[in-house]
């Protein structure tokens, strides 16, 4: 395909941070790519290359973050010739791509959800998409739909289901006085917690416990944006350990 216009659209949610969420590239050097990056939303686009190279038209813009919640989010990607809206979940941003081509030449397959291995350093270091995509529109074709009733031609379907399993994961929400007090386990000699958290605040108690028979306690806080982790032992010398992270 050589189009001057593309209009492309979809939602899509998953909980993790890395992935692909769709790819295109041709023998001019063009290539467009739609990925997570650290759960921001990062779109790359090259419109080709001339005898400056290829560095010279890449263009690379991201918006969002947080985007690994588990809550749906829309694209919607608007190109005329260089002019190009990237909207995020009702949030516009304008931008222009380097270069000096208009035409976006892609003349291999064009691959949602992750990006087929070229061998390039590139390929190789990226990740496939892991989630919920749906309502997928390239130029006006309805990506999802034609996957579904099996009506893409070449396709790779892989291991699609059409429908979106929820995780098992339950989350907890803490206003400013709430807490959760759970019983410890006497007689152990080993403290063991994990869990993930999200917070706009940049200091916050996250986990306080006491050690039996008096012996100390740990605590993990939030100082200023950062993780710290302090456990004070009652009965040595050196009676604190701080770590910051």
């Amino acid at each position: 395909m050589k189009t001057l216009k593309d209009v492309i659209s979809l939602k899509f949610k998953t909980s993790e941070s890395e992935g692909v969420i769709f790819h295109g590239e041709g023998q001019q050097g063009d290539y467009i790519t739609l990925e997570l990056k650290k759960a921001k939303l990062v779109l790359n686009l090259n419109l080709g290359s001339n005898q400056l190279g290829s560095i010279y038209g890449h263009t690379s813009v991201m918006t969002g973050s947080l985007l690994d919640d588990h809550h749906w989010h829309s694209i919607i990607i608007e190109r005329h010739g260089r002019n190009i809206n990237l909207t995020l979940d009702r949030h516009m941003q304008h931008f222009r791509t380097n270069g000096e081509f208009d035409y976006l030449d892609l003349d291999y397959e064009i691959t949602f959800g992750g990006m087929p291995f070229s061998g390039k350093p590139s390929s190789n270091s990226r990740k496939n998409f892991k989630g919920c995509m749906e309502s997928i529109n390239y130029n006006g074709n309805n990506i999802t739909d034609l996957a579904k009733r099996k009506k893409l031609e070449p396709s790779n379907v892989g291991n699609l289901s059409f429908s979106c399993v929820e995780p098992h994961t339950v989350p907890v929400f803490f206003n400013a006085t709430s807490y959760l007090e759970v019983p410890g386990r006497p007689s152990q000699d080993l403290f063991s917690v994990s869990f993930l958290f999200r917070t706009w605040n940049p200091n916050g108690l996250l986990v306080f416990s006491n050690f039996a028979e008096d012996l100390g306690n740990v605590e993990i806080d939030i100082n200023e944006g950062k993780v710290s982790v302090h456990i004070n032992v009652t009965q040595v010398k050196k009676n604190r350990i701080d770590i910051s992270s």
